[in-house]
């Protein structure tokens, strides 16, 4: 495995308040985030994300544990200067155009002259903002700014880029180019950490995912080894009989039926696609009718339901 850009263990923060008392934000997170890899952090509203978020960027000091960025900590400055960050909650200057926005920033990354005027065109571009460069943020919508804080985040052109809820306000279109520039960064070998409630963007871009719960970390891993594991059939059947009740019930678990007149609905998990053909086989072989034979693998939504309402 590459080696990691993120890695924690035992990572946790706890809150003492006077009014409230004390709070469990995060604890014991042991996370791994390989090197070139889209890694979705998952979970509820306060699972426990974007405190985590805020404690690798050095934002808040965790209350226990230890954790790495590209092999040092956050003391590290020039560590600091390969990370981009767009927060879930930021608020641009109005009074400002974008491109003395972006001007300002990157300067404070320590760039500047004709490499930073043409940095800056490049990725107003990118979002899609160029022809407003000259416009003041104050006009901008609330998705034009958040398109702007991911050009802000690129600006430096960083290995580890965190996006907080990128796409919260963007529209379907926006949400696509999102998606694109993502896929852009890792085909180069960039590592992004994503948040996001939209599990099927993370889905579509991401490679591996961990899922908190409570401030707890629950699964992590690849995408295709969390999904790995049976299939869900859904069969109409006419004329269902004992014996092909008693066959299906062989060749897969947890068998349903609902019985409508002559037409059984039937539902069953089966360890994999070699039992597909074997269930048609067996309608056959009962003389029943097949009208219809659906398989679906579970998605990541629906891994993502099950985990948090695991113990509800």
């Amino acid at each position: 495995m590459p080696k990691p850009v993120i890695a924690t263990h035992g990572l946790g923060k706890t809150y003492h308040r006077l009014w409230q008392g004390t709070t469990v934000a995060v604890q014991d997170l042991t996370l791994t985030v390989p090197e070139g890899s889209t890694f979705g952090l998952l979970g509820p509203n306060g699972a426990g994300k974007t405190t985590t978020i805020l404690m690798l960027l050095g934002a808040i000091r965790p209350s226990s544990g230890q954790f790495s960025l590209m092999g040092q900590g956050m003391r590290d400055t020039a560590v600091r200067r390969r990370i981009g960050y767009v927060p879930e909650r930021f608020q641009l200057p109005g009074y400002l155009r974008a491109r003395e926005f972006l001007g300002y920033q990157g300067e404070l990354y320590g760039l500047g002259g004709e490499a930073l005027r043409r940095r800056i065109d490049e990725m107003l571009k990118l979002v899609g903002l160029f022809e407003r460069a000259e416009s003041p943020i104050a006009t901008f919508s609330k998705g034009m700014q958040q398109r702007l804080a991911l050009a802000q985040a690129l600006l430096n052109d960083p290995d580890l880029l965190i996006l907080d809820e990128p796409t919260s306000a963007l529209d379907p279109i926006g949400r696509r180019d999102v998606r694109v520039i993502v896929e852009g960064l890792r085909d180069r070998g960039k590592t992004v950490l994503l948040n996001s409630h939209i599990l099927s963007d993370i889905e579509r871009v991401c490679d591996r995912v961990a899922i908190m719960r409570k401030g707890r970390l629950e699964r992590q891993g690849s995408i295709a080894s969390l999904l790995e594991g049976g299939i869900s059939l859904q069969v109409r059947v006419g004329g269902l009989t004992p014996a092909l009740t008693e066959a299906l019930g062989h060749l897969g678990t947890g068998l349903r039926i609902t019985q409508q007149d002559d037409i059984a609905e039937l539902a069953l998990d089966v360890s994999d696609e070699a039992r597909i053909p074997l269930v048609a086989e067996a309608v056959s072989t009962a003389g029943a009718r097949l009208y219809g034979l659906i398989p679906t693998r579970e998605s990541l939504e629906d891994l993502f339901v099950r985990v948090v309402e695991e113990d509800a």
